[in-house]
């Protein structure tokens, strides 16, 4: 059609005459890369006819060419050609133009938005704008100030606010508004739980000497009724502090232990103590670890877990008919919390030898005894079961290319009584982000993916609403929601610690250099930490911490962050976590919380801005080396002893990290061999990070008897953590030994990591699977 045209304007500008036509005689140079092009202009057949003697040029039959004279390069002729080159020329540039935006249309760069298929014509593609980073974090540091930060943090502080209370839903309905104002489009999740709380008539009491004990504090998912039993002292109520008591020949079964609160979860001391056949478990505040009142209560909750336990591995949606149902993890045998004053009571009567070492404590005029079996005392728990209505509010800022591809940042919003340092600021912080966030927008910043606002209810029960929110829409969320970052209890001191998926360690690592010290503005948080900077801040991801149903339960990339001190902060369980009790323990509250806010929206923006994802997959390759060297190390020593059949080989385990280590080390190969301008290569690549942490997920256990499946940082037979410890069972010559379940173990273990190889080595065809 181009060329048609082309010899239509020509044909017009030569005398209009219908007949004139530019004829082009190309010969393919066979043995060379060069054609050789004739041109040939003719404005007047006759004219040409007359002159060169040829006839009719619209000859069926070949003709020889012929040179024209010099005498017949006219003026006229000569200018008529310069023209119609310029016009060709022209009109092939513009052809060739077309064609190559068609083709940028058909295959957008990473830098550009996909316009959505409606059914209509294809809209011009959105360039978004290449602002430096220099630029964003210039823009984000000015608008996140310490001025609006303290207006959060006073807008949201509450005297009252538990899950499923008036003043939780008030907070959450201040929430929405504020989402709103920040041209968002936010939604709620509502659930329907069922918790424990504190008997409605009457109290939970403790008899010792025929003197009862009525206490207010509680823990939530305690067994109900009375126990009976010989008390005695088991310090912390770790493990190592029961085999101590093993150790010393003392029989647990039936008794009542008294331990101090600290060191580990309610949760974690009650399931030890079950472990040993106790009857039942009180927990107090020594005044050697908690610096409060003497009668302060405590409250907490004691499910091995997280979630609503009464629907476990799935969500607690309204008007749903759910078969009856308990968590793995809710206690057998009663438990309960007592003043530090009742603690005194108790432990003045008590007999038996005083521990060596477990002396230590704050309770006055008190020696510290373990307590013999005449010391009999009984615990009473009326704890009542109800059901909450629980709200979680989100907002969200899409993303201009992935928008279907999101990190979420989230905080909790209930707590036991005032909960500043454990819900207010991180609430706050939420708030001043999204704020942040949405003027960033507005002023030009186009993230490359979404960013999901969340603010989570029933956190002190057990991350209850986050949990419910993942066992809801987990089958998408592990494929869309690439990290998550928690808010909850970021400032508590001045100390920085993180807890993180080995995959986000490069990006803690790139953000403390960025974020300057809250004590010295010149100096980075990086600076600070030193050389060694993993072993100065990184802290195994602990069961009690907000973001470990993401990472554990869902294979979410999750980290969570704090500014802490020494010692734990004291207030958290009580309704003495007051502003003003946080300002006693933290210098410069109002910069500490900046540079949390620093901290969190560096990471998210690295995160929605990067072409490819800031997660470090060759990270792993180290934690499960260390792992299988430790596991190596005991079946050397059981097979030399002949505890273990030589059969059992450590070749398959080691090929499966041979196979994780190769295939981590290509996908990094081939991320620095890739036009990262090409935006399907980088979903690809992108896809094969994000399934990493969700491939390290057993897919041979079942969620609802073992939630947390993921066998580097889960908890349950399936982890290699678990495999260690049988195999020292098996050395100890522990009744729990067994070397069908070990081989079992191995199998699955083995084939869980190769599996996960397989995945992130992309292609069926470029799987490296020898076993």
């Amino acid at each position: 059609m181009a060329m048609d045209q082309a010899r239509s304007t020509i044909s017009k500008i030569f005398n209009g005459e219908p007949r004139s036509y530019t004829r082009f005689n190309l010969t393919q140079n066979m043995e060379g890369d060069n054609s050789q092009v004739e041109m040939k202009l003719s404005s007047d057949m006759e004219e040409e006819a007359e002159g060169n003697g040829v006839g009719e040029h619209m000859n069926h039959h070949p003709r020889p060419s012929y040179v024209s004279k010099s005498s017949q390069r006219s003026p006229r002729n000569i200018c008529f050609m310069g023209i119609a080159i310029l016009l060709l020329f022209i009109i092939g540039y513009l052809v060739g133009y077309l064609a190559h935006r068609k083709a940028d249309k058909t295959y957008p760069s990473c830098a550009e938005d996909l316009a959505p298929d409606d059914g209509e014509d294809m809209a011009p593609i959105e360039t978004v704008p290449s602002l430096d980073w220099s630029d964003i974090t210039a823009m984000f540091k000015s608008k996140l100030t310490t001025d609006s930060i303290e207006k959060s943090l006073s807008d949201f502080s509450s005297d009252s606010h538990q899950a499923g209370s008036p003043g939780d839903e008030a907070l959450a309905n201040k929430l929405m508004g504020r989402f709103k104002s920040y041209g968002m489009n936010p939604w709620t999740d509502e659930h329907f739980v069922r918790v424990q709380d504190r008997p409605t008539s009457g109290t939970n009491k403790v008899t010792f000497q025929n003197k009862t004990y009525a206490e207010s504090g509680f823990l939530s998912y305690s067994a109900t009724g009375s126990a009976q039993g010989a008390a005695l002292y088991a310090y912390y109520g770790q493990v190592e502090d029961l085999r101590r008591l093993q150790d010393l020949r003392i029989n647990m079964s039936g008794r009542v232990l008294l331990v101090r609160a600290g060191k580990i979860t309610p949760a974690e001391k009650v399931a030890n103590a079950a472990s040993v056949n106790a009857g039942a478990v009180l927990i107090y505040p020594d005044p050697a670890d908690y610096s409060f009142e003497r009668d302060t209560d405590l409250f907490g909750h004691v499910h091995l877990g997280c979630g609503d336990p009464y629907t476990p591995a799935f969500p607690s949606f309204n008007h749903t008919q759910f078969p009856p149902a308990k968590s793995s993890g809710l206690p057998a045998i009663p438990a309960q919390t007592i003043r530090a004053s009742t603690a005194a009571a108790i432990m003045k009567g008590l007999g038996g030898d005083s521990p060596r070492g477990w002396g230590d404590g704050g309770l006055r005029d008190v020696v510290y005894k373990l307590g013999s079996e005449s010391d009999l005392i009984a615990v009473e728990v009326n704890n009542v079961l109800t059901e909450k209505k629980i709200h979680n509010v989100f907002g969200v800022i899409k993303g201009f290319i992935d928008a279907d591809r999101y990190v979420v940042i989230g905080a909790q919003r209930d707590a036991w009584g005032p909960g500043y340092a454990r819900s207010t600021v991180g609430t706050s912080l939420l708030v001043e982000l999204a704020r942040t966030f949405s003027e960033m927008v507005n002023n030009g910043f186009k993230p490359k993916r979404s960013v999901v606002f969340a603010s989570w209810s029933a956190g002190e029960y057990g991350a209850v609403g986050a949990t419910e929110w993942l066992e809801g829409y987990l089958s998408s969320l592990n494929m869309k929601a690439f990290s998550y970052i928690s808010l909850d209890g970021v400032v508590t001191g001045s100390s920085f610690k993180a807890s993180a998926s080995p995959l986000l360690y490069d990006l803690i690592q790139n953000t403390l250099k960025e974020v300057s010290s809250p004590t010295d503005a010149n100096k980075s948080l990086y600076s600070e930490a030193g050389s060694n900077w993993e072993v100065s801040v990184m802290e195994p991801m602990k069961m009690s911490d907000p973001a470990y149903p993401f990472q554990a339960f869902s294979g979410i990339p999750s980290v969570s962050f704090r500014f802490t001190s020494d010692k734990e902060y004291p207030f958290f369980g009580t309704v003495l976590d007051t502003k003003r009790n946080l300002d006693s323990k933290v210098f410069n509250l109002r910069v500490l919380t900046k540079t949390a806010g620093e901290i969190a929206g560096q990471m998210a923006l690295q995160l929605v801005h990067d072409h490819l994802l800031r997660l470090n997959v060759e990270k792993y390759t180290n934690t499960i080396r260390s792992k299988v060297a430790q596991i190596n190390k005991e079946i050397i020593s059981l097979q030399s002893s002949g505890r273990v059949p030589k059969t059992l080989r450590m070749q398959w385990l080691m090929s499966a990290l041979g196979s994780y280590s190769r295939a981590s080390r290509n996908l990094n190969t081939n991320i620095q061999n890739s036009d990262l301008d090409d935006y399907e290569q980088c979903r690809i690549i992108n896809n094969r990070i994000m399934g990493v942490e969700r491939d390290l997920l057993s897919p041979y256990v079942s969620p609802r008897e073992n939630p947390f499946r993921h066998i580097l940082l889960g908890s349950g037979s399936h982890t290699l953590e678990a495999l260690r410890e049988h195999l020292v069972a098996i050395k100890e010559n522990s009744a729990s030994g067994n070397i069908d379940l070990l081989r079992n173990q191995f199998a699955l273990a083995t084939w869980t990591i190769q599996s996960c190889a397989n995945a992130l080595a992309g292609s069926v065809w470029e799987m490296d699977n020898e076993i």
